[in-house]
């Protein structure tokens, strides 16, 4: 098995889905972003998106918390296999269409290319498409993530 074959470059994975209901948009919200159209289904609706929608951060927070629920698979190579580390930052977040109180949006992780990290020999850097898409099919949150990979 190699790296390609184990992080399955290229395959768009559904790493998991998850239903945005009323009472975890305004409980995130009190947390960590308190705007008016993410607090009460009444205030939304003089807002510009009309209804209680998610805040863009919680679907963020959703898609890592997929994504650490879904490893890539067992290795079949030589050695003890590739070990995940830390994430080194993200890149083009776009929230492309409001996630509205009771959608449910479906995760996917792409990985696009890993390459050897000159810094720290035994280390690659793994890049990733994050993407989430609402019942409809249309995407609702895209970015571009890295994660460093220790591989012998």
């Amino acid at each position: 098995m190699t790296l390609d074959e184990f992080f399955r470059i290229g395959v768009a994975v559904p790493i998991g889905s998850y239903t945005f209901t009323p009472e975890a948009i305004v409980e995130f919200a009190r947390k960590y972003d308190p705007q008016p159209f993410h607090l009460s289904e009444e205030t939304a609706r003089g807002s510009i998106f009309g209804r209680l929608c998610a805040s863009g951060w919680h679907t963020a927070a959703v898609w890592m918390k997929c994504n650490l629920a879904t490893p890539p698979g067992p290795w079949n190579g030589p050695g003890s296999g590739p070990v995940l580390g830390p994430s080194p930052g993200f890149r083009n977040l776009k929230w492309l269409k409001p996630v509205y109180a009771g959608e449910t949006v479906s995760y996917t992780r792409t990985a696009l290319e890993h390459r050897a990290l000159a810094s720290r020999p035994g280390w690659r850097v793994l890049t990733l498409l994050g993407e989430g898409f609402d019942s409809t099919g249309d995407k609702v949150i895209q970015f571009d993530s890295a994660v460093l990979v220790q591989a012998e």
